[in-house]
């Protein structure tokens, strides 16, 4: 089950993130038409322009960001944009299939120790095995 809900998950995250990068970019204020102004690419362009002396580096996040609200992911933006989406569902998917059952903390004692109380002194128990335990030897 974990495996078909991880699989589930990279394809419904990299179809996700591919339809949906375009509608983040436009409310982050990356249109068509431009930057939309007050909004976080505003905000966004107008720090990278005082970083660099007064106008945006070609190459840059924001000049990137730009590029693809005005003229859409370009074959490679896609691939990235599918490749992260489709990891974070493969996670999820993966998380959501896991047990959540506690696991039982494994034991130190071999798998054929008795505890002391389980049998009184050299009576056969239902495996037929005798018990011992020090207290016990020290009765006797």
């Amino acid at each position: 089950m974990k495996k078909v809900l991880a699989a589930v998950g990279v394809t419904a995250g990299a179809a996700s993130a591919v339809l949906l990068a375009p509608v983040a970019l436009t409310a982050a204020g990356f249109t068509s038409a431009g930057i939309a102004a007050g909004s976080l690419a505003a905000s966004m362009m107008s720090s990278a322009a005082i970083a660099n002396g007064g106008g945006v580096a070609a190459g840059s996040l924001v000049a990137v960001l730009q590029s693809a609200g005005a003229a859409g992911l370009t074959a490679g933006m896609t691939a990235a944009v599918g490749s992260v989406g489709a990891a974070v569902g493969g996670v999820t998917g993966w998380l959501f299939g896991r047990d959540n059952k506690p696991q039982k903390p494994p034991s130190s004692l071999p798998p054929d120790h008795k505890s002391e109380s389980s049998s009184s002194d050299d009576e056969d128990d239902e495996e037929g095995l005798i018990s011992w335990s020090p207290s016990t030897e020290l009765q006797k």
